[in-house]
């Protein structure tokens, strides 16, 4: 038995793991490959995943591996996409393989005591009003029983079919060759996109070897069918219009532009989080983040309901917010896709994209959108304040102990309240909550006009109260629609205390 059983040790199933742990929660992941495969999928992490990585103290390592470009990617436009004035933290996109990003996440969840079973693969589920059952296949079958169980287990979901959660969307109309392989001559090919007479082909620089794509005009009738190097090398070739000796492949897949989502996030106690809740074409890179960013939103919501604090509505709320910024992500991808293509009839459309994209305000709005940076939750209470339902800035603050930051005060995985008025009135006002609340008092000089914040686990604001707005009503309000009922008062005085 476990309280929360995750099938898939990818980016998200093992950041959830990592989650969970933080809030004391038992968490089994079962992985069905017995080890990390040798290929490495994705070579990126966009602003918005270190931003939140950082709310947990992982960015730092990660980028002090990876090197940083200062734009997006976007497939489709002749223009570059700087990240320069965009509201984030970390103003760059992060080059640093998947493989390296899932062997820090791993140790970070096991350190936090998260039981990771490799060569463990889920046969079959079963769930009731109170659980849910595995069947695990290993060197023989086992049987575990949990609380909740979260499908991390990518586009072709076991945990998705078991379940019976529909996966409705587009079929691929266009399929693409990649390989990781090395040029028999590395001048050979420039990096970047290279237009021959049959078609493009695109060269993006690996340490030691190049990953090339280039379109599959003859894609089989069954599309599992396995990639050769000769294969690559004939469409390569045709592509270019002349012979391009690849060598030494590392890596060879075919892919499409199918976009799919399930319209259920939550089923009972079976939830979906990356790849088995959205599959999209992988134009602009944003697969891996968008996986971290629904495991960053579901573990603190799973967590609370299963310790029995949360409100009724909250893990519904993963739902609502995350099947959101998915269907977003299918549609900037899809977007991407159909740029790219050769098609006259969309030229217009790219001319007044490259032009918008070229003005500072429509290249800032542009990245943002693809990147998720303007992800904003609906709050209660609501208002207009830029901040509020979006990621809180890493602010500088001065608390009792001395300088910190706003991400510093995160690291703990639960939600934080800031008193920036050295005054009582807030802590008082919050004290019912304090045993699920880091309720902090410290000063923000760059911000003179904000006396209070409150924010959820996840690091998004769900109240402020400014200079000239001193109610503090809508406090209680937030309080208790994220973190449920206030404690008794004896509770909340011992916590307080404490």
């Amino acid at each position: 038995m476990t309280e929360v059983l995750i099938v898939g040790a990818g980016p998200a199933g093992l950041l959830l793991a990592s989650e969970l742990r933080f809030a004391g929660v038992d968490t089994v992941v079962v992985e069905r490959h017995a080890q990390r495969p040798g290929y490495c999928r994705g070579f990126n992490l966009n602003a918005r995943a270190l931003d939140l990585l950082a709310r947990r103290g992982l960015a730092e390592r990660l980028i002090a591996e990876g090197w940083q470009v200062p734009h997006a990617a976007f497939s489709g436009l002749p223009v570059t996409l700087t990240l320069a004035g965009t509201h984030t933290d970390h103003p760059y996109s992060l080059g640093i393989p998947q493989s390296r990003v899932e062997e820090i996440l791993e140790a970070h969840a096991l350190d936090l005591g998260a039981d990771i079973r490799r060569g463990h693969e889920l046969r079959a589920l079963e769930q009731d009003s109170e659980s849910v059952t595995a069947t695990v296949s290993t060197d023989g079958e086992y049987r575990i029983r949990a609380a909740y169980l979260v499908g991390c287990d990518g586009g072709r979901s076991t945990v998705r079919r078991q379940a019976g959660i529909d996966f409705p969307g587009t079929e691929a109309t266009r399929f693409f060759l990649l390989g990781d392989v090395e040029l028999a001559d590395p001048e050979a090919l420039p990096f970047g996109a290279t237009t021959g007479p049959g078609g493009t082909v695109f060269v993006i620089p690996r340490p030691g070897y190049v990953r090339i794509i280039t379109t599959d005009r003859q894609p089989p009738a069954d599309k599992d069918t396995p990639v050769t190097l000769d294969l690559l090398q004939t469409a390569v070739d045709d592509a270019l219009g002349h012979h391009v000796e690849l060598r030494a492949a590392h890596w060879l897949t075919r892919y499409g532009n199918a976009a799919r989502q399930a319209p259920e996030y939550v089923r009972g106690r079976v939830i979906l989080a990356g790849d088995a809740a959205h599959i999209h074409p992988p134009a602009g890179a944003i697969g891996v983040n968008v996986a971290l960013d629904d495991a960053f939103n579901l573990g603190w919501k799973l967590a609370a309901t299963v310790h029995g604090t949360a409100p009724a509505h909250l893990l519904a709320s993963y739902h609502a917010e995350r099947h959101t910024a998915g269907a977003h992500v299918l549609a900037n991808t899809q977007a991407q896709v159909l740029l790219g293509a050769a098609d006259d009839r969309l030229a217009p459309i790219t001319d007044l994209l490259t032009r918008i994209a070229r003005h500072p305000a429509g290249n800032r709005a542009l990245v943002e959108t693809i990147t998720a940076l303007d992800t904003r939750y609906e709050m209660r209470p609501d208002s207009d304040h830029p901040w509020l339902g979006r990621l809180a800035p890493d602010l500088a603050l001065t608390t009792g102990d001395g300088p910190t930051r706003l991400a510093g005060l995160l690291t703990s995985g639960r939600g934080l309240l800031l008193d920036l008025t050295a005054g009582s009135v807030i802590r008082e006002s919050a004290a019912g909550w304090a045993d699920r609340v880091d309720i902090v008092t410290a000063t923000c000089p760059d911000h003179p006009e904000l006396h209070a914040i409150l924010l959820r686990p996840d690091g998004h604001t769900a109240w402020l109260r400014t200079a000239g707005h001193d109610h503090i009503d809508g406090l209680h309000q937030a309080l208790q629609h994220w973190h449920g009922p206030a404690a008794p008062a004896d509770a909340a005085l011992a916590a307080t205390s404490a």
